[in-house]
């Protein structure tokens, strides 16, 4: 039985639907938004996963998950929906997630950053799925391998075109932990590990005209797979297109930095978001001089890089961090660089996406207070591809 949720807790309440979704690319600059909010408002968005739906696991979620022991009043109608509607996809060139939006903001202009506060996430269901696809993954030439055998109902199943589904259910322990199990071997054995919802996907509208792949995120955001971006924490965004065209997707109940059999733990959350639009000080206040999604918890800011090559996407989550420490912090780059191999912690987001993923943690609390001025300096460390402010008022304000 699906868990009980509290009703929605935004201004906004967003199915996902055949009306108000996208499968497998990316909204651009004609699309419509499905929805448009005001600023710093509130938007709850029910989630659909694509684990269960997809063509290599037969486009059928009851028949599909019912195989794993889900009773079909159990499978969620939006994923039945969607994997019954006429949604175009090419199974070739697009990705396979399901993306919900876009939502203008009022106000929003290219230029500006929406700031992604993620208020809330809960569970639509007591399952997931771990899928591992023929040629992707950290692995490509030994995974999936052969399909191994379990006692009781299958928890692994090899299924067309290459792919392993692996059902993990959410169990509830003893101290009211949610945890995911993976049974393995005989005799009910089983791991079993705690869950981090986040959204793998949160996106503004890219400048792009002609419909990009869900998969590789990039300077819009889009699917990041960084784990830390869970409940109370907030993402920036460069706009690009006027509205700014929030979207999202790719739920998840848990996943490990790298990400390495192809997907995390797959399904769907109920999320809300506040969206709020920053402008010229504002945003520099918030993040410097970056041009590039940023992340904050309470704890720590999370500096992101993107490169097809890992060792390139390290530099450029380096170069975000040093960004940020001299025009927001006001460290000299020297000092913010070695600080940065002294304390920082420099993490793998995602091994699988094209485009691959580092994070850098700084700890909020090694820094303490942050000048009430934007400490830009002649000589501090400067991104080449950004030597000029990226926000600015909408008078034009530098």
């Amino acid at each position: 039985m699906p868990p009980r949720i509290p009703a929605p807790e935004g201004h906004f309440h967003l199915p996902t639907t055949a009306k108000t979704a996208r499968w497998g690319t990316l909204p651009g600059p004609s699309a419509g938004p499905v929805l448009i909010v005001g600023d710093q408002e509130t938007v709850t968005v029910d989630t659909v996963s694509h684990e269960g739906i997809l063509e290599d696991q037969g486009r059928d979620p009851v028949r599909f998950f019912g195989a794993h022991g889900v009773a079909e009043r159990d499978v969620l109608t939006d994923a039945r929906d969607i994997a019954a509607s006429a949604l175009e996809r090419d199974p070739g060139t697009d990705g396979p997630h399901v993306v919900t939006g876009p939502i203008a903001v009022t106000g929003a202009y290219p230029g500006d950053l929406l700031k992604v506060e993620t208020l809330s996430l809960y569970r639509r269901a007591d399952y997931g799925i771990v899928s591992s696809r023929h040629g992707r993954g950290a692995l490509p030439d030994s995974f999936p391998g052969p399909e191994r055998e379990t006692a009781g109902p299958a928890a692994t199943r090899r299924l067309p075109s290459g792919t392993v589904s692996t059902f993990c259910e959410v169990q509830v322990d003893g101290k009211g932990r949610s945890l995911g199990v993976i049974p393995y071997g005989t005799a009910g054995r089983a791991a079993r590990f705690p869950l981090r919802p986040f959204m793998g996907i949160m996106g503004v509208t890219p400048a792009a005209e002609q419909p990009l792949s869900t998969v590789p995120p990039g300077r819009h955001g889009g699917n990041l797979d960084v784990k830390v971006l869970a409940t109370g924490t907030a993402l920036y965004l460069p706009v690009q297109v006027e509205g700014a065209g929030f979207y999202t997707g790719d739920p998840h109940y848990a996943q490990g930095n790298g990400e390495v059999a192809l997907t995390a733990l797959e399904a769907p959350l109920r999320a809300t978001f506040r969206l709020t639009v920053l402008k010229g000080a504002a945003a520099r206040r918030a993040v410097g001089l970056i041009d590039t999604p940023f992340g904050e918890s309470d704890t720590h800011w999370v500096a992101i890089g993107l490169h097809e090559d890992l060792d390139e996407a390290m530099r450029e989550a380096v170069r975000a961090a040093l960004m940020f420490l001299t025009t927001r912090v006001g460290m000299d780059a020297a000092s913010a660089y070695a600080y940065l191999s002294a304390a920082a912690d420099l993490e793998v987001s995602q091994v699988v996406d094209r485009v691959q993923g580092v994070h850098c943690l700084i700890r909020k609390s090694d820094i303490g207070e942050l000048p009430s001025e934007i400490p830009l300096q002649k000589g501090e460390f400067m991104n080449p591809a950004a030597t000029t402010p990226a926000c600015h008022d909408t008078a034009g304000a530098p």
